[in-house]
Order: structure tokens, then C-alpha cells, then sequence
């Protein structure tokens, strides 16, 4: 394995990773996806939504498996849902930017590692 890089940029990113995997919510509390506001239609010729926009459904959007799958969530649980899901998409977000930290860190631990040789030359 490498040395941890010392210097003033690698304890920023460090410190960045250890705030953002702080921060992060329980995974139990959070869902992936998209959820929308959708209007459909029953069929029924005598329904009010052969006029309108139709029948008021949320829907959640996600992958899983690799195959992308809609299901539909009853009014009342929306505002947990819309909770759930933007705590995965804060999750997701502060995921990458800790793996693009330790792409960074694993680059300068690199650089300092090819500085000490030359030195020792």
C-alpha cells in the first residue's frame, strides 16, 4: 500500500471525505429514484377524467437489477417518500465526491512518492 500524501490539499480532501461520511443519514431511511406527480386516465366514459388532466398519482421511478421499475405510492406516504428519496440522492452525491477525493488522494500519494525517490537519487 502507499503512504497517505502529507500536504496542505490531502488534509483538506481527508477532511472533506471524514465531514461528508459524518453527515450522512442512516442508510435504513433512504430510497433511490425519482418521485413524480403523474395524471392518468381509469377509462370510464363517464368519469370526470375524460375532461381533465386525468387521475392524480405519484409515482417512484428507480433501478434495480438493472431494470428500471414504476410503482405507484399512496397519497398520504409522499411526504416520506420525497424525504427518503432526496436522503438517497444526498447519499449518492456525497458517494461520489468521497470516491473522487480518494482518486485525488491516491494521485497525490503518487506524486509524493516520486518525489522522494528523486530526492534520494
Amino acid at each position: 500500500m502507499w503512504k497517505a500524501p502529507r500536504n496542505p490539499l490531502a488534509s483538506r480532501l481527508r477532511q472533506r471525505k471524514f465531514e461528508l461520511l459524518h453527515r450522512l443519514a442512516p442508510l435504513a431511511d433512504q430510497l433511490p429514484g425519482t418521485l413524480t406527480l403523474s395524471y392518468t386516465r381509469c377509462g370510464k366514459p363517464t368519469c370526470h377524467c375524460t375532461r381533465g388532466k386525468g387521475h392524480r398519482s405519484w409515482v417512484l421511478t428507480y433501478m434495480l437489477h438493472g431494470e428500471r421499475h414504476t410503482d405507484r405510492v399512496p397519497a398520504e406516504w409522499v411526504q416520506e417518500v420525497e424525504r427518503q428519496v432526496q436522503a438517497g440522492r444526498e447519499f449518492q452525491d456525497a458517494v461520489r465526491e468521497v470516491l473522487a477525493a480518494n482518486v485525488q488522494l491516491l494521485f497525490l500519494a503518487r506524486q509524493q512518492e516520486k518525489k522522494a525517490k528523486r530526492k534520494k537519487k
